[in-house]
């Protein structure tokens, strides 16, 4: 009897516990609660392909496109001028940009005039004897024969004869001796080619000029060049005298240049073709940094949409039925900084104007609409 009493409450002692344990279980869950459905607002707009223009964009600094670097041919101190040699200073065409003390090789160019004009004075007498036909022309070039003037030509000779008895005594290499002299007395001053201004300056009055230095640089200000790399996909689209938009970076100052020459070879390394676009204006300074942008063709039936917008297996976001996020393949055929130009979006289609964080394919969406009443 005993052990059938113990044994029944055995079995209550484990149902117990087992009903106990589930009581506790079922106290422990929660409900959760259904999270409410939420509906992003997304920014879209219905594609109307139309023309679209490609507008290749290149940036580069400007450069003279007539510019000069000043090298000493000669030795010598450098004299003061009547402008300072100094950076910004502006010169006329033929204007004295540089004078060197040329004293003491001037002298050596009288003196080889000096010898000429003896030279001649020397022949005359044989002349009037052996050949008084060309006597006059002679008498005539040494009467006009000016020692502080450049050299005059020698007459023209007329015979062999006459040709061979003034080379015998040394009239000619004595004349061409002097010229060579003088020809490089004239590199003692440096004079302006043009009407320009000097941008470098090396040397300062009282320097020593030494032969092969390089005193400064001059330009002309009225006249810049571009040059500009451009993908060799638009080298055939590049025409001489074409016209080209160009603004600087700020995008304060708009210009208009032109095309001034293309080259005819690709790069080997970057695959792109130089051209030089030029352009005139009184605010353009030498180095400034300006933005080309130039008309290569233009794509038909096509739309331009932010970079942003475009996924990387080449698809777009459109909204379906005004509430529904889907993807659409694309067809990109130009990209630009920001930019991309889309064919293959049909008319109506609702795409998404602005990247939407999150976004997927079936999400619901809803478009934003303006409030025009204000």
């Amino acid at each position: 009897m005993r052990k059938a009493i113990l044994a029944v409450l055995g079995i209550l002692l484990v149902v117990g516990a087992i009903f106990g344990a589930k009581y506790l279980i079922d106290s422990k869950q929660r409900v959760r609660p259904i999270p409410p459905k939420v509906v992003k607002t997304v920014f879209a707009d219905k594609v109307e392909n139309t023309v679209v223009p490609i507008i290749i964009s290149a940036n580069g600094n400007l450069t003279a496109k007539r510019r000069v670097e000043i090298y000493a041919e000669v030795q010598g101190v450098f004299k003061p001028g009547r402008k300072l040699f100094k950076p910004g200073q502006e010169y006329r065409n033929g204007e004295q940009l540089i004078s060197i003390d040329a004293s003491e090789y001037y002298a050596t160019v009288q003196s080889a005039k000096s010898n000429l004009y003896n030279a001649l004075t020397a022949i005359m007498p044989d002349l009037r004897l052996d050949f008084p036909e060309v006597y006059n022309k002679w008498q005539e070039y040494l009467n006009n024969f000016d020692i502080n003037k450049t050299t005059p030509e020698l007459p023209e000779m007329t015979s062999e004869k006459e040709n061979y008895f003034i080379s015998g005594r040394g009239i000619v290499s004595n004349y061409y001796n002097t010229k060579n002299l003088e020809q490089r007395l004239s590199k003692y001053n440096i004079r302006a080619p043009f009407r320009g201004i000097l941008t470098q300056a090396l040397v300062t009055e009282g320097t020593l000029v030494r032969a092969g230095q390089k005193l400064g640089e001059y330009i002309d200000p009225t006249i810049y060049e571009m040059e500009v790399a451009i993908s060799k996909s638009y080298a055939d689209l590049l025409e001489k005298g074409k016209k080209v938009a160009l603004n600087n970076l700020e995008g304060t100052q708009n210009f208009e240049g032109t095309v001034s020459r293309v080259n005819g070879s690709i790069d080997v390394t970057t695959q792109t073709v130089t051209a030089f676009i030029e352009v005139k204006d009184e605010r353009l300074k030498e180095g400034m940094y300006l933005e080309a942008k130039l008309e290569a063709k233009q794509e038909e039936n096509a739309i331009e949409v932010n970079r942003s917008l475009l996924l990387d297996n080449n698809e777009i976001y459109v909204v379906r039925q005004d509430s529904i996020l889907d993807v659409v393949s694309v067809n990109p055929v130009y990209f630009s900084d920001a930019k991309v130009v889309l064919k293959d979006v049909a008319d109506g289609t609702v795409i998404v104007t602005r990247p939407l964080q999150g976004a997927f394919a079936g999400m619901l969406v809803k478009i934003f609409e303006e409030d025009n009443t204000k």
